[in-house]
């Protein structure tokens, strides 16, 4: 929670400031072409093994070797085809360059989080939190450093920011390397046998399908912008980062929800326990403040741009409103999927990504050469509300969640206060930041008047996760 957010505004938005929209943008598009493929080099693994492990401790000196070696040649081949697949967008000279770059710190980062999975599969779950938070607190420092020094800061260059990078996710995964020997005493060794890898892969194939899907609908903008743009592509690309930067910042907090939720919903529905309790209350805490969110960005989008980015306009505000207006509906996803996840219902869930991949894509070629960023933007709002409604029907007909419209309309009913809320602390004779603060008092007020979140409530949900 501290770690992210200073790595967000300090380095990466910096980052952007220093080198301009152009050349971060393409770094942006790059990184989320990388990311598409990523499944690729995971394809389902890290769960599995962290599954396994947790189940068998005794089976990680046996299972480690020939995970290594999935790994490898999942490296191969991810590479290969992301190549191909920018080489075929049209990317050449630099730009392949950079991309082969990307790829090395996803490729990095995966092996992290692989080596990671076996620590917190042997339950050394302290361990592992020190681990997941090496990499960006070395690149923190590494580039904190490039940015604040002198004769580095006046010349940096994005190519230098994908290289400190590299290294810091190498450092990092060789210091988890070391840490999992002394707790497990692994050997670093290969073996490739080939009906074992095969075997592991089929296992985890349905999780890396969905992972896969999701992916596209979720990071095929920025590759798009930059290809469909034309020849403002790139500062499109980068506009695009400076909304999306503040939208995955929120969305680790909804992430680490459904992190909690997933265990409690497979135990309730294993022991045939109601859910639906436990749905209200984690949507009770979740939806109003992302609703609160995404109307402060709507109504403070531009001096919130202007205090972070130099060089952003009203365009960016609007693009950056758009993006934040999906927090909701991703909130929403991260409840009702998770109960679909908890359920097994992975086939479901991927007809719905698949869906969702169509839509995307389809509204994607035709509104960003028309709109651009904010074309975009518009798109991912039209998505990720439909993703969440048909989350929210085929969890509720699934696990035979009980209609509340009172509830229903208790949250419509706070939404049209904060944005009446929202639209009075604008009129306010105060700077900017004082209507903020005003405003999001009014909302927290909203909160408990609606009931929507209590101490109780909480302290319930807390026993539960522990029991």
């Amino acid at each position: 929670m501290l770690v992210k957010p200073a790595w967000v505004f300090l380095i990466d938005r910096t980052v952007q400031n220093r080198v301009g929209h152009a050349s971060y943008g393409t770094y942006q598009a790059l990184f989320n072409l990388g990311v598409i493929f990523q499944i690729i080099l995971d394809f389902g693994l890290i769960n599995y093994n962290s599954r396994t492990i947790s189940q068998h401790p005794d089976k990680i000196k046996e299972i480690f070797p020939s995970m290594l070696s999935a790994r490898l040649i999942l490296v191969v081949l991810y590479t290969a085809l992301t190549c191909a697949f920018g080489f075929a967008l049209g990317y050449r000279g630099w730009q392949i360059y950079m991309l082969a770059g990307v790829l090395m710190i996803q490729a990095l980062n995966t092996m992290l989080q692989f080596i990671r999975s076996n620590v917190s599969g042997l339950h050394h779950f302290k361990t592992d939190g020190i681990l997941s938070i090496s990499d960006r607190f070395l690149m923190i420092l590494v580039c904190g450093f490039l940015l604040l020094y002198p004769a580095t800061s006046a010349s940096f260059k994005i190519e230098w920011f994908v290289l400190a990078q590299i290294i810091c996710y190498g450092v990092a995964t060789i210091i988890a390397f070391f840490v999992l020997r002394r707790i497990a005493h692994v050997k670093l060794r290969f073996t490739f046998h080939l009906p074992s890898i095969y075997a592991i892969i089929k296992q985890s194939f349905p999780y890396a399908l969905l992972i896969f899907l999701m992916s596209i609908y979720t990071r095929a903008d920025a590759p798009l912008i930059d290809r469909l743009c034309g020849s403002n592509g790139d500062e499109q690309a980068g506009i695009y980062a400076e909304g999306y930067r503040l939208l995955d910042i929120a969305n680790q907090f909804g992430q680490m929800f459904a992190t909690m939720l997933l265990p409690l919903f497979a135990r309730m529905l294993v022991e045939r326990q109601a859910v639906q309790p436990i749905v209200k209350l984690a949507v009770n805490i979740m939806l109003p403040i992302a609703f609160m969110i995404a109307v402060a960005a709507v109504f403070f989008g531009a001096p919130i741009m202007h205090l972070l980015y130099r060089n952003s306009g009203a365009y960016d505000a609007e693009v950056f409103a758009w993006y934040m207006s999906t927090f909701p509906a991703f909130c929403i996803t991260f409840v009702y999927s998770t109960v679909l996840t908890a359920n097994g219902n992975l086939r479901l869930l991927n007809k719905i990504a698949f869906i969702a991949v169509v839509i995307n894509l389809s509204l994607n070629c035709y509104m960003i050469p028309h709109w651009q960023a904010k074309g975009a933007a518009i798109t991912s709002v039209i998505t990720q509300y439909a993703v969440a409604l048909f989350y929210i029907f085929f969890a509720s007909r699934t696990v035979q969640l009980p209609k509340n419209i009172r509830w229903a309309a208790a949250h419509l009913g706070y939404i049209i206060l904060i944005a009446c809320a929202g639209y009075a602390a604008t009129s306010l004779p105060f700077n900017w930041m004082g209507q903020l603060v005003i405003f999001g008092a009014s909302c927290l007020i909203f909160i408990f008047a609606f009931r929507f979140v209590s101490v109780a409530a909480i302290k319930q949900l807390l026993e539960k996760r522990n029991s």
